[in-house]
């Protein structure tokens, strides 16, 4: 057990998500385990990130993958035992490797023991666990809500002929945070994972812990609004709703303050996922001043928008919101939610290496923390899943419009030559099936190849560390056409500037200033002539210290 507040380890660490049914299959059941991640650590470490964040891995009936907890302190079997991930725990730490675990607190699996005793009697101790709701008097729900997944966001339950509210899938309904007993016993919950010697938590959905008492309905989105900075897509009546009173509830602070304190007397981080069409100002509350969560991210870069303007846009009003409470951010391009970044952003259609890199520079440029998502490092494109195979219960609603979230989360090919890719001795067919363009890009044909992805990712994640100034500097963008993104992070006198081309063709940007190049860079590529016009390569990127600033 760790006691006092965590070290500042994460601003600017870079964090490997693992999604666990995908990354390793050490038992050949067709399912990624904790035993198979444990076995796969030394990748992680050679990609000389600071911490794994690990999906869930709880006692679950699968409707969401696990993010439909039945029991919050068993790892559910297909996964393995405590013992396991007590293994996994051990083996990170010994690898230099900061460990962070999904806690899902906002909802359960309907089969929780909680829901169970809920939905039994309007009486009994656990009575107002969930947020329960007569009907209207014509017997339709109490407002108009809707659910992320589509449709209603209220379910009739005939033994207490109530509607009970689930903001995700039927089977996931919501907690009620109004009722003291809950955050007591959900914090109880994070204090069993302290005390297993976690070093961190990413807090799923934690802008829905509250609703608003009194179930007004939501206004409608404008029509300008819909769609456009949430992975949500347009055709889900859910964002055509401004979603002001069945999330972002201000009682959350308080909870969230309680949820710190605890964290603290473990030394354990905090990362909140906020799930809002106005994220800015919610993350900057959630995470000001050291009073509540540690860092929060959003989806602001999990669209399929990416022009520079639209970029600065999003990254700007993030920080200058987070500049007015002392927070701090995460950022993301890619995760289990959306489609990988090498297909979202893929303006004509074909693969191509460098834009992969550019993204990767990009995302380790930015003020604050930074997800990268497994399988990123290589490139991986997203996948096709044919229907029949398809498991995501999102993509089966809204097929063929849209195909889920399946296509992100194949298996990691580890080796072009095996079976499966090497994600399990490859006698077993995986819970989803191995995409054959992904196998050229295994890890180990990439690792031979210092021109891949994985060695560019490796070398820059390397150079990184290196650059203070890119962990924990001040961000400014400066004004350039498109396709270009420029930027700068300083502290002080001291100032790194970063030129990014988003185009596929060779483009020239006219500097105010001469930029020497930093040591060791890993850009390579780009040419800058005496009338401080550079030319940078498709998709190139160019980094370097303003002249008058490294005199």
């Amino acid at each position: 057990m760790r006691n006092g507040k965590a070290s500042d380890w994460w601003r600017g660490a870079v964090i490997y998500q693992i999604y666990p049914r995908s990354f390793m299959d050490s038992n050949g059941d067709g399912i990624g385990d904790l035993p198979g991640i444990t076995s796969r650590l030394e990748h992680v470490t050679s990609l000389g990130v600071d911490a794994i964040w690990v999906s869930p891995f709880f006692r679950s009936p699968m409707k969401d993958f696990g993010y439909d907890v039945a029991d919050y302190r068993q790892v559910d079997p297909m996964f393995g035992t405590l013992e396991d991930f007590d293994a996994l725990l051990a083996r990170a730490h010994s690898l230099g490797l900061k460990v962070m675990i999904d806690q899902v607190l906002s909802h359960t699996s309907d089969q929780h023991a909680w829901f169970a005793a809920s939905r039994a009697s309007r009486e009994g101790p656990h009575a107002d666990w969930y947020v329960w709701a007569d009907p209207r008097p014509d017997g339709t729900p109490p407002n108009n809500w809707l659910s992320v997944f589509g449709g209603s966001a209220w379910q009739w339950d005939s033994r207490r002929r109530q509607y009970y509210l689930h903001s995700f899938l039927v089977a996931q309904p919501d907690l009620n945070f109004h009722c003291p007993a809950v955050q007591d016993a959900l914090l109880d919950e994070v204090r069993f994972w302290c005390e297993r010697g976690v070093d961190g938590f990413r807090f799923d959905a934690c802008n829905h812990q509250f609703h608003d008492a009194g179930l007004r309905d939501n206004p409608p989105a404008a029509a300008s609004a819909i769609g456009e900075v949430s992975t949500v897509r347009a055709d889900n009546p859910y964002a055509m709703q401004r979603h002001l009173y069945d999330k972002s509830q201000p009682e959350n602070l308080a909870f969230l303050e309680r949820l710190r304190a605890l964290l603290d007397s473990y030394g354990a981080v905090g990362l909140g996922e906020v799930g809002d069409e106005n994220a800015p100002p919610v993350m900057a509350q959630y995470t000001e001043r050291g009073r509540r969560l540690h860092l929060a991210y959003s989806f602001s870069l999990l669209t399929t928008e990416h022009s520079a303007g639209h970029l600065r846009r999003q990254v700007q009003a993030l920080d200058d919101a987070l500049q007015r409470t002392d927070g701090w951010g995460c950022w993301a391009v890619s995760n289990h939610d959306v489609p990988r970044v090498s297909s979202r952003w893929n303006g004509n259609g074909q693969a191509d290496v460098r834009r992969d890199k550019l993204w990767l520079a990009l995302l380790l440029s930015l003020r604050g923390s930074a997800c990268i998502y497994q399988g990123e490092e290589l490139g991986l494109p997203e996948a096709e899943v044919p229907f029949e195979r398809l498991q995501d219960p999102y993509g089966r609603a809204f097929w063929p419009e849209f195909k889920g979230r399946d296509g992100a989360r194949t298996p990691m090919p580890w080796q072009a030559e095996a079976g499966n890719g090497g994600f399990n001795d490859g006698q077993i067919e995986p819970w989803l099936p191995l995409y054959e363009p992904h196998l050229p890009l295994a890890v180990d044909r990439q690792s031979q190849d210092p021109q891949s992805m994985l060695s560019f990712s490796r070398e820059l994640l390397a150079w990184r560390r290196r650059q203070p100034l890119l962990k924990s500097g001040h961000l400014r963008f400066l004004d350039a056409p498109e396709p270009f993104l420029c930027l700068e992070r300083y502290d002080g006198d001291e100032v790194l500037q970063a030129v990014f081309n988003l185009s596929d063709q060779r483009a020239t940007l006219r500097l105010d200033k001469m930029l020497v190049p930093l040591a060791g860079s890993p850009f390579l590529g780009a040419r800058m002539d005496g009338d401080l016009a550079l030319e940078l390569p498709p998709y190139g990127v160019y980094m370097g210290v303003p002249i008058d600033a490294a005199a």
